[in-house]
Order: structure tokens, then sequence, then C-alpha cells
């Protein structure tokens, strides 16, 4: 059993955060900060090229970082690769000691460095966690036996600031019913209409990591409500990151803030730093933890 698994079998509040596989060779800042934060993260997630921005894959680092005591979560997108390579890459994880799995569509490579490069989208989300079912299960997308099984803990992800919350909540429904055991959302910035969403979906009695992407300005919060889905910004955050004296001291009490207004909601929540992983802990104290 993971330390995830155990933490949010156990109904303790978890941490976990992000950390970007670097663009190129380069391993010494991801290792830092994974070093820095190993005692207060209960996994990293490692992204899967994130923003379809080729990057060092995150298996390879997965290991890396297991080798120095530090756990994990494999995001795998289904933007890049087929069925085959799919199921080969949570093999593979599986027999390099990674158990926690992210599973998700992916963005398309349009928005990216790469925008030439051809989608596949061969699996969704759903179709990504029935094939890890599968493996468990001992078997493959096409019926074939294999010769041993791995185990995963099942991850996905969820909108929270959608206007047709009743579909992305249908959608995280049949998530759950094609094998999510955990989720991870987007960023939240509204406290108030995330504990709506989470009366929505108590029902449904699976945990949720709420998450929070920290605001390094207020250029990039404006950035965001106009250009990702499902990531309002409220105008009064804009403001507090436009007049500070300091946009990181804004920052982490912004964050610490949110991340203290939605831990009796849920059970945990996943820090998006985005090259702030040094101020992790100081968000955290912040948030009274």
């Amino acid at each position: 059993m993971s330390h995830l698994s155990d933490s949010l079998a156990n109904n303790s509040f978890t941490l976990t955060a992000e950390l970007n596989p670097p663009k190129g060779a380069d391993l010494s800042d991801l290792f830092a900060a994974g070093e820095a934060l190993k005692d207060l993260v209960t996994a990293f997630n490692l992204t899967d090229s994130a923003a379809s921005r080729m990057a060092m894959a995150p298996l390879a680092v997965a290991r890396l970082l297991k080798e120095r005591g530090i756990e994990s979560t494999l995001q795998i997108a289904g933007r890049d690769r087929n069925r085959l390579a799919i199921q080969a890459d949570m093999l593979a994880a599986h027999a390099l000691g990674v158990e926690n799995i992210v599973c998700m569509t992916g963005d398309p490579p349009s928005g990216g460095d790469h925008p030439d490069a051809k989608p596949v989208f061969d699996l969704g989300a759903e179709d990504i966690l029935k094939a890890a079912v599968g493996l468990e299960s001992g078997h493959d997308l096409a019926g074939n036996t294999l010769k041993g099984s791995p185990s995963f803990l099942r991850g996905a992800v969820v909108n929270v600031a959608v206007p047709d919350l009743g579909k992305e909540i249908r959608r995280m429904e049949g998530k759950i019913e094609a094998g999510a055991e955990f989720f991870q959302t987007n960023a939240v910035y509204d406290a108030d209409g995330f504990e709506a969403f989470m009366k929505r979906v108590e029902g449904l009695k699976v945990p949720v990591l709420a998450g929070i992407i920290m605001l390094k300005s207020a250029r990039q919060a404006r950035y965001m409500t106009e250009k990702i889905p499902g990531v309002v910004v409220p105008d009064p955050l804009v403001d507090e990151l436009e007049n500070a004296e300091s946009r990181v001291a804004a920052s982490v009490s912004m964050a610490g803030r949110i991340v203290g207004d939605v831990a009796p909601m849920c059970q945990g929540v996943h820090i998006m730093a985005i090259g702030w992983e040094r101020r992790i802990a100081a968000v955290m104290e912040a948030a009274g933890f």
C-alpha cells in the first residue's frame, strides 16, 4: 500500500503537490524540491508533458524519486500514446515500483510548444482507468491474459468551476464506475463554490483533493481566467495581487487562506506551485498546518 493510499484510506488530511519533469536532462531542481518537501507532501504528481509542452517522461522521474525515498503519482494522459503504449507504460510503472496513477485525457498539442504534433487520443480518461482495472484483473484491453498483474491506486481529475456542473459530476460518476478511487480538482479560488460542489458529490463517497494553483501575479490570474477552461480567479484576488507590496507574500497568504477554507470540506489539497515549490511549506503554515 502506498503512503497516498494509506493516507486517503485513514481519512488523514492529505497534501499532494505537483512537480514538472524538466525540459532537458537536468533533474537537480526537481530533486531539490522533492527532498525539501518529502516530509510534508505525501506524494508528488509528475506531469506528463503538461499543457502539451514536451518534457522528460515522468516514468523515469518517478523511479529516480523512489530511489530517494520520495513517493510520486504518475500522470497518464491519452494525448500522445495509443492503447498499446499506455498499457505498456502502466506495466512498466508497476515493475519500477510506481503505485499511484492519475488518468486524464490531456490537452490538445495545438496549444503546446509542438503545435504540429499529431494528437492520438485513442483512449480518454475513463478508458485509461478501465485499462488499469483490466490489467489489475489479469488481462489487457483486447482480453489477452497477462503473466502477472500490476496493482495501482487509481486517480482522476474533476473540474469544479464549469458552467454545467451537473455534466461534470456525471463525468465524475463515469470515472468512478471506470475505476477512479480518488480525485484531484482543477484550481479552486472560490471556497463557497467548492463547498457547493462537495455537497453535490458527498454521496459518491470518494476522496477529493482540492487543487490550488499558486498565483504569481495579477497578469497570470487574468490569463488563467481568460485562457484556461474551468479556472476563474475572482476579481478581489486579482486586485489583491495587483496592489500588493510583495506579490510573493500576497500569493503565499492567499493560497494559505484558500487551503484553510477548503480543508474542512474535503480530504486534502493538491498544490500546483509551478516553480514556487519552496514556498509550499509557508503556504501550509499560513493555512494553520
